[in-house]
C-alpha cells in the first residue's frame, strides 16, 4: 500500500503566489521521506494539504489509501502529527498533556511507557511550559506517538523514528 500519493498537487495563495506547484509523488508504506528546502518552499503547506487542513487549488491527495478530501477524519485517526509551532501554554505537567492526548484519542497507551521512550520519565510531573525546547519537542513527539499511528508526519523536527511495538523485542 502507498502511504502517500499525490497527483498534480497545487496550492495557490492569491493571484500571484504559488505555494505548492504540481507535486506528484508516491511514498510507500515503511519508507522514510523528507521534504527539504528553505523557508517558504511549501513544506508545511504540503503537509497541511495531506491532512486536509487546507484544500488544494488543483490535484489530488491520498493518504493510507484514502482520499484526503473525502475521508479526512479517518486519515487523522491513523496519523500521528508533530506540527510546527506547537506550544504548551496551559499550566499542565508533561504527564497531564500526554494523558489528555491518550483520552482524546480513546487510546489505551501507557503514559509512563511513552514518557520513558522519549526520555521524560523523570520530568513528567513538571509544568510542560517550563521544559526546555528540546524537552517540549520530546513531549510533542510522545503525543504524536499516541495510539501507535500508521503514519508519522513530523514538521521540521529532527528525531529518530521507530515502531514502538518493536522496542525491547529480539527483532
Amino acid at each position: 500500500m502507498k502511504a502517500i500519493r499525490t497527483e498534480g498537487l497545487t496550492k495557490r495563495l492569491g493571484k500571484d503566489t504559488v505555494a505548492v506547484d504540481d507535486v506528484t509523488l508516491t511514498i510507500a508504506e515503511g519508507e522514510v521521506f523528507g521534504f527539504l528546502g528553505p523557508n517558504g518552499a511549501g513544506k508545511s503547506t504540503t503537509i497541511n494539504l495531506l491532512l486536509d487542513f487546507i484544500r488544494p487549488t488543483e490535484g489530488s491527495v491520498e493518504v493510507l489509501g484514502m482520499d484526503a478530501q473525502q475521508r479526512p477524519a479517518a486519515i487523522r485517526e491513523r496519523v500521528g502529527v508533530l506540527p510546527e509551532g506547537y506550544g504548551f501554554d496551559d499550566p499542565l505537567s508533561g504527564r497531564e498533556y500526554l494523558e489528555w492526548a491518550i483520552r482524546t484519542k480513546n487510546a489505551d497507551d501507557d503514559a509512563d511507557e511513552l514518557l520513558e521512550l522519549v526520555g521524560l520519565a523523570d520530568d513528567s510531573d513538571r509544568i510542560a511550559g517550563d521544559y526546555s525546547k528540546g524537552m517540549q519537542q520530546r513531549l510533542a513527539f510522545a503525543i504524536a506517538l499516541v495510539d501507535d499511528p500508521d503514519l508519522l508526519i513530523l514538521d521540521e523536527r529532527p528525531c529518530l523514528i521507530t515502531r514502538r511495538r518493536r522496542i525491547g523485542s529480539a527483532e
